[in-house]
């Protein structure tokens, strides 16, 4: 099974998302904006892997959250990659540090002989839109600048 580890934000903040964004739809026809449904922000992509994993693996990510403080989070502002001015990704960021909760959850596939994909470096985002070329989003994301969304 295709596995990966993910915080999802409670439907009130996903509603406050999709409220910011949706105005914006309409004047970007170019972009394949992502389904509500699937909305989250990755802390680690493992890939493909083996459905008898999961089981021992579930213990051992349960372990490494709770290393971990819990911490309020926003999401905040418009961003793309690889870059506004030629983007690919439309997303809203969380400028929070996840960083070490990201590589715990990395470590804990990696004790179970997963191989986690970690060579990105990692920027916690929720992934909206979707270009199939390359679109300059300056003014877009401009546009957004001001959005600070209410901490969950």
């Amino acid at each position: 099974m295709r596995l990966f580890v993910a915080l999802v934000p409670p439907e009130t903040v996903l509603d406050e998302v999709d409220a910011v964004f949706a105005p914006h739809r309409a004047a970007h026809p170019d972009l394949r904006w992502t389904r509500r449904a699937s909305w989250h922000v990755t802390l680690a992509f493992y890939g493909e892997v083996d459905d008898q994993v999961v089981p021992r693996l579930l213990p051992r990510l349960e372990r490494a959250a709770g290393r971990h403080p819990r911490r309020e989070l926003a999401f905040t502002k418009a961003g793309a990659f690889p870059r506004p001015a030629s983007a690919r990704v439309l997303w809203t960021g969380i400028e929070a540090d996840l960083r070490r909760l990201a590589d715990s959850c990395v470590a804990a596939a990696r004790r179970e002989g997963v191989d986690a994909d970690d060579k990105k470096r990692f920027h916690p985002h929720l992934t909206l839109a979707r270009a199939r070329e390359p679109l300059d989003l300056r003014p877009l994301i401009e546009a957004l600048r001001p959005y600070e969304g209410t901490p969950w």
